[in-house]
């Protein structure tokens, strides 16, 4: 079952702040590299057969974009340069994950970056006869 076909998109996003604030967790010790944050990345995304590795990094930049809210809006260059990726790559990455309904794109236009909307909500639709 593909995975747009499982999720059912809703109409308000929590921002991945808050839905972090729901756990309980401690972080002591921050050295050089955890001072500077980390993203979580869901498993669903990381174990999908259905996105390229280079896809699924281009879902998790995205995440380290929308750390304190619900979308993001990186300039492609600037994904790429992070991603250390080719702009053609980047520009194939994006589609991949529109393509496949893990994130919505908002297209601004006169030159500024597209907003990108992840959906960190993954509902699963019954089929008939399932009760």
């Amino acid at each position: 079952m593909l995975y747009w076909e499982v999720m059912q998109r809703f109409s308000t996003m929590t921002p991945i702040g808050d839905l972090l604030k729901e756990k309980n967790i401690i972080l002591k010790g921050a050295d050089v590299l955890s001072a500077r944050g980390f993203t979580q990345v869901p498993n669903h995304v990381l174990k999908s057969d259905q996105l390229s590795p280079g896809a699924k990094l281009a879902y998790a930049m995205l995440l380290s974009y929308a750390w304190q809210n619900d979308h993001c809006f990186p300039g492609q260059e600037r994904l790429a340069k992070d991603m250390g990726a080719g702009l053609r790559s980047v520009v194939r990455f994006i589609h991949e994950l529109e393509e496949n309904h893990f994130v919505v794109i908002k297209r601004r236009g006169q030159g500024r970056p597209n907003l990108y909307e992840l959906n960190l909500k993954v509902t699963v639709k019954k089929q008939r006869g399932q009760s």
